[in-house]
């Protein structure tokens, strides 16, 4: 079954929209810093036409007289103590945004295990019962209003989680866990992005986080964790033994099928993804076509490699995956 989302699609990768109490501190913090620096801009840029307009050079043999000497020393002292008091602010207003940050409530929690991989993002939603486990790719559904505690890893070189409604960005580091806490206060579908150069296909490694309403999203976690369903018709059964027969098996898992590999994303309910390729294309069965017979050309350096299918089966393969929901 496919879960709508009650939402509304906001703008991909913008910051001057938060939808989250981190993004709202960190938009206030950026706010203060644009209008502050826009102030001390303006004074400079006046004091200096100012002085254009009103500078009248003294001969080179003369010294300045003692009442100007002090005039500038006074006007000097005055304009760096405004600095100070200007960078004092700043500070104060990194620093209690600092704090604001590190204050969001963590009762309940939910923890999702997100690796970064060339160039795609395994999910993997953590619960203390493990049965209750399992995968996903480049989509995080989220409930409102609830805090989310991400353990972000790296499986090959650095990446960067960014999704800017919600939070700022945090490195994914090869051998090591980062942690990001991050609450959405409005459904919505937000789109992130890795933010730290990862090779060829960096900009094509997005992330698609899916705000949805507490019962919505209870709803897509109980149909997450069930495995794949079986065929529903003559093609979709001719579709998983076309699945089942080839190498596909040898990269990805379909739960409820022998199909258990980790080399590449999870497919059990494949159909329910909103994209393909870490959001590169829509997941719609032309483009669903394109990425099996030829995904280098859509994502050029990607793991996966081009396949060769009669007509037949993949129309077939094409049905069973679209059934996976």
């Amino acid at each position: 079954m496919l879960f709508a989302v009650s939402c509304t699609r906001v703008g991909p990768h913008s910051a001057l929209e938060p939808a989250g109490t981190q993004a709202a501190h960190i938009d206030g913090l950026w706010r203060q810093l644009l209008w502050g620096c826009t102030i001390v801009y303006g004074v400079v840029m006046a004091a200096l036409v100012l002085a254009v307009l009103k500078h009248n050079p003294a001969p080179d043999t003369q010294d300045l007289p003692e009442a100007a000497r002090r005039r500038v020393v006074r006007i000097v002292s005055i304009a760096v103590g405004i600095t100070i008091l200007v960078l004092a602010w700043f500070m104060g207003a990194t620093l209690s945004t600092e704090r604001q940050l590190a204050q969001l409530e963590t009762k309940n929690p939910l923890t999702v295990k997100i690796t970064g991989r060339q160039w795609w993002w395994e999910v993997l939603y953590e619960d203390q019962t493990p049965s209750n486990q399992f995968q996903t790719a480049n989509e995080i559904h989220v409930p409102v209003g609830r805090p989310v505690h991400l353990r972000l890893f790296s499986a090959d070189v650095i990446h960067s989680f960014w999704v800017p409604n919600l939070h700022g960005k945090r490195d994914l580091i090869p051998g090591r866990e980062n942690s990001l806490w991050i609450q959405a206060d409005r459904p919505g579908v937000y789109e992130g992005q890795c933010a730290e150069f990862c090779g060829m296909q960096h900009a094509h490694m997005r992330i698609v986080v899916v705000a949805q309403p507490e019962e919505e999203f209870e709803g897509w976690l109980q149909a997450q964790r069930r495995p794949a369903p079986e065929p529903e018709t003559e093609t979709q059964v001719r579709g998983r033994e076309v699945f089942l027969a080839n190498t596909c098996v040898m990269c990805h898992t379909v739960r409820g099928t022998t199909a258990g590999s980790r080399a590449g994303p999870d497919l059990t309910h494949l159909a329910s993804r909103r994209t393909l390729g870490a959001a590169s294309i829509p997941n719609t069965r032309g483009h669903l076509a394109g990425w099996i017979l030829d995904p280098q050309t859509i994502k050029p350096g990607n793991h996966m490699p081009p396949h060769t299918f009669e007509a037949e089966e993949l129309r077939a393969l094409l049905d069973y995956l679209e059934s996976l929901k």
